[in-house]
């Protein structure tokens, strides 16, 4: 089981200035921890039980392209993009643009929206559930065709409709960046991780539900007649900082997934100062875990 870590707060002591240095150092030191994945999330305000919407909120891509630039070898991306906050074909074109200046290091995270607040403040359509997944599938089929160079051409959908799907340059990944498909939703959801991921991403609720989850994804790619083995299985583990982050207790509660063929384990410190925590938590855990296979 590999590590990833998701920086997921912005509020470091020392403010807004601090922000880069922070960050820079982040990224240095998850490499030299061993790290493999390295992520943000994708909001425009901080989330209500992270802090609130008054707490600081960087945008995901600029700040992941930031990481690109003092980084070499762990693999970018959001954790996750809501659907709602770009038109697809910029999505597409935005990471194909985060994928070729990395070398090849990006990952489309992707789901379907779930935070009002942030839409209504700032003014973006926020659709039905039922819609927000309509879309969501239709951006999936959109991004792929662009990054399909024998595929431009027309896209006519119900929400979207492109005249051209071109996307030059192409990416570097090959054949395209990751697609990692965020959320344990069992109709939908994990229908379009068969359907189209290349990865998944569930939270570490309890080894039973993790689990349960996986046997509802095999059930879909078996209708889909697609290979379960072929998606990266990924699940988010939040970490209270404030507890100390024990790594004695990490170790025991995380031994009951190590059976569930998770690839990636990616831990999500509540903290505005991620580097010493990587420094003093992650890269041990990389040990552990790295012991417990």
């Amino acid at each position: 089981m590999r590590v990833g870590v998701h920086i997921n707060r912005f509020n470091h002591p020392a403010g807004a200035p601090a922000l880069g240095a922070e960050l820079a150092a982040a990224g240095a030191a998850a490499e030299a921890a061993g790290v493999s994945w390295l992520s943000v999330m994708d909001h425009y305000f901080q989330m209500e039980f992270n802090g609130g919407a008054e707490d600081p909120m960087l945008e995901a891509y600029t700040t992941l392209s930031f990481l690109a630039a003092h980084t070499e070898t762990v693999r970018l991306g959001a954790l996750v993009t809501g659907v709602t906050y770009r038109h697809p074909g910029l999505l597409a074109k935005i990471a194909t643009t985060l994928d070729v200046l990395s070398g090849g290091r990006a990952a489309l995270g992707i789901g379907a929206a779930w935070y009002d607040r942030e839409h209504e403040g700032l003014g973006v359509p926020f659709p039905p559930l039922a819609e927000r997944f309509e879309r969501l599938e239709e951006t999936l089929r959109i991004c792929l065709q662009m990054w399909d160079p024998a595929a431009n051409g027309p896209f006519e959908g119900t929400h979207y409709r492109l005249a051209e799907t071109l996307c030059v340059p192409a990416p570097v990944s090959t054949p395209h960046p990751e697609i990692m498909i965020g959320g344990s939703g069992e109709k939908k959801t994990l229908r379009l991780v068969a359907r189209y991921g290349d990865a998944c991403n569930l939270f570490a609720t309890s080894p039973d539900e993790v689990r349960h989850k996986l046997d509802v994804l095999r059930r879909h790619c078996d209708t889909e007649g697609r290979d379960y083995d072929e998606i990266r299985r990924t699940m988010t583990y939040s970490v209270d900082t404030a507890d100390g982050s024990d790594p004695d207790a990490f170790t025991r509660d995380i031994t009951g997934y190590t059976k569930l063929g998770i690839d990636t384990v990616i831990l999500a410190p509540r903290t505005g100062a991620p580097a010493e925590w990587i420094e003093r938590f992650t890269a041990p855990a990389v040990q552990r875990l790295a012991e417990l296979d």
